[in-house]
């Protein structure tokens, strides 16, 4: 057989500890049942990597990860597949490591058509096994579900202790913790550009809200909108070109569009009213938003010329924070109503809302990129964390950090730098 070689592009960043403590509950409805068999070569490094790809299929949800029970084949040959009854398929293979670099070579093994699925090789800097590991998750998720993992993207969130407030980037495990800024004043509402490489955010550093866009691989940073009164809620256009920002320097809050650079700015809703936390389309021919022009806080659509205004939302006593699924066949919502936030989902073509947690403190979701998971920030002994509930609201999660509050999540992009 043809091997397929991927070499990873990593960030250089610390690895050491998990800044997230994660708690998994609830399963999909049929689960796929795998076995990771350990790679031939070294012990220790091979540990690590079946961790974190068992880790990663169990945080999906979707998968039943099988002991291997000292069944360790590492080539087809030595298989016995009726050793595997009642797995679907095993991975198996080896990993070297030589000059500062891990080289994995992995078969996908079906064992009930007992043929290879696939054989991939992933390499990446010996400092970055996770990196290579999430990676071959991604691939074996792919192919067993149909569906692209986002075990190898990022999230964004801001981390408050103290006085200190840190916008911080992390792998989607946890792991990884990369400070973006820190500040004793606030900072809000990290928003990925579509290439992964910058991040907008909000900061009160100069003692008001103002815009800022920073890139990851430089660390340079941009003041875009510092305009008088309050400048909020940046989201970026799928061309990165241009952002949608709220600005209250012509009256009530408003939304513009505003080009990267920060050149370029008009307005596009006239409300009169609040207009604020904007989303764009997939496609970028839409803006959805959260206005309370109809007396209480809900979500409407419109062009981007501000034209065919449509409210979206009727359920529920507050509706806010939306944002589009990849497809752009819904959008995901934090919805107030009795006391508690909840998330929630509405179709598009069918109206049909969907509550998918059981409502606490939950708020600002958004959905990772393939659509199969939501992330959102909400509240757990008195602290605040990042959570994640399935699009189908099955499976649920919650990312305890070891110091400090999060707020403010964000899940990157597939793009990476």
């Amino acid at each position: 057989m043809k091997w397929l070689l991927s070499v990873a592009l990593l960030m250089c960043i610390n690895l050491a500890q998990a800044a997230l403590e994660i708690e998994i509950s609830g399963a999909g409805e049929n689960q796929i049942p795998v076995s990771i068999v350990p790679f031939d070569g070294d012990p220790t490094l091979s540990q690590n990597l079946v961790k974190v790809i068992t880790d990663d299929l169990l945080r999906s949800g979707l998968f039943k990860v099988m002991d291997t029970v000292g069944r360790e084949p590492h080539e087809p040959k030595q298989i016995n597949f009726a050793d595997w009854q009642g797995v679907d398929a095993i991975s198996i293979g080896k990993v070297t490591q030589a000059d500062g670099k891990i080289e994995v070579r992995f078969r996908l093994i079906d064992t009930l058509k007992k043929n290879e699925m696939l054989g991939q090789i992933i390499s990446g800097p010996a400092d970055q096994s996770r990196k290579v590991a999430h990676r071959i998750a991604d691939i074996i998720f792919a192919r067993l579900t149909g569906s692209a993992g986002v075990f190898s993207t990022r999230i964004a969130y801001i981390n408050r202790q103290g006085q200190q407030n840190r916008l911080v980037v992390a792998d989607s495990d946890g792991y990884g913790e990369q400070t973006i800024v820190s500040s004793n004043e606030p900072l809000m509402s990290p928003s990925w550009s579509p290439d992964g490489s910058r991040i907008a955010y909000v900061s009160f550093e100069q003692g008001r809200a103002m815009i800022f866009v920073q890139s990851l691989l430089t660390q340079n940073r941009r003041l875009i909108a510092s305009f008088p009164g309050s400048n909020s809620a940046p989201a970026w256009s799928p061309d990165g070109q241009q952002l949608a920002v709220v600005l209250t320097h012509e009256g009530s809050s408003q939304i513009y569009l505003i080009r990267a650079d920060g050149s370029n700015v008009r307005r596009i809703t006239n409300s009169g009213v609040i207009d604020t936390e904007p989303c764009f389309s997939p496609d970028g021919r839409s803006i959805i938003f959260t206005s309370d022009r109809g007396g209480n806080p809900q979500i409407y659509r419109m062009q981007l010329d501000g034209s065919q205004v449509q409210r979206l939302t009727f359920e529920g006593r507050n509706n806010f924070s939306p944002r589009f699924s990849p497809d752009g066949k819904s959008f995901v919502f934090s919805q107030f109503n009795k006391g508690s936030f909840f998330i929630a989902t509405q179709d598009f073509e069918t109206a049909q809302l969907q509550q998918l947690t059981s409502g606490n403190w939950d708020k600002k979701p958004s959905f990772a990129p393939n659509g199969k998971l939501i992330l959102f920030a909400s509240e757990a002994s008195g602290r605040g964390i990042l959570a994640s509930v399935s699009s189908d609201g099955r499976v649920k999660q919650k990312m305890f950090s070891q110091q400090g509050d999060i707020h403010e999540p964000m899940w990157s992009p597939y793009n990476q730098p």
